[in-house]
């Protein structure tokens, strides 16, 4: 079967709404990059599951929707997203709607992730 890039990514945020972070550790490649408002400009798949953990030490009751999710190349694609969350201290509520470019390499692991959001959070 050939490779998915709008599949992988589908399967690759449900791994992400369910926390699964041995899950969302082994999508990332070794010298992934990540750039991001939400968790900022990362190399690496250490900096980048230690910013997710942070971020979601912050965010545990995040929801997070995809209104549009499309295959660009054969390995990328894109995402159109909507995220609601509660700070776990603060209490505010955490807003966010944008997209996401997921580039992929040969192995199906995620070599770069670039997210735009439509406003400041």
């Amino acid at each position: 079967m050939a490779f998915d890039p709008a599949e992988e990514i589908e399967r690759f945020h449900a791994a992400i709404n369910a926390l699964d972070f041995p899950a969302i550790e082994a999508y990332f490649a070794e010298d992934a990059t990540y750039v991001s408002n939400g968790v900022g400009d990362l190399t690496g798949r250490a900096e980048i599951m230690a910013a997710f953990r942070r971020y979601f030490d912050d965010y545990p009751n995040q929801t997070a929707e995809n209104s549009l999710v499309e295959t660009l190349t054969p390995l990328s694609g894109r995402s159109v997203w909507s995220v609601r969350a509660t700070h776990s201290k603060s209490g505010k509520p955490l807003i966010r709607e944008g997209e996401e470019t997921i580039t992929f390499n040969a192995e199906g692991r995620v070599t770069r992730v670039e997210v735009t959001d439509y406003q400041e959070f």
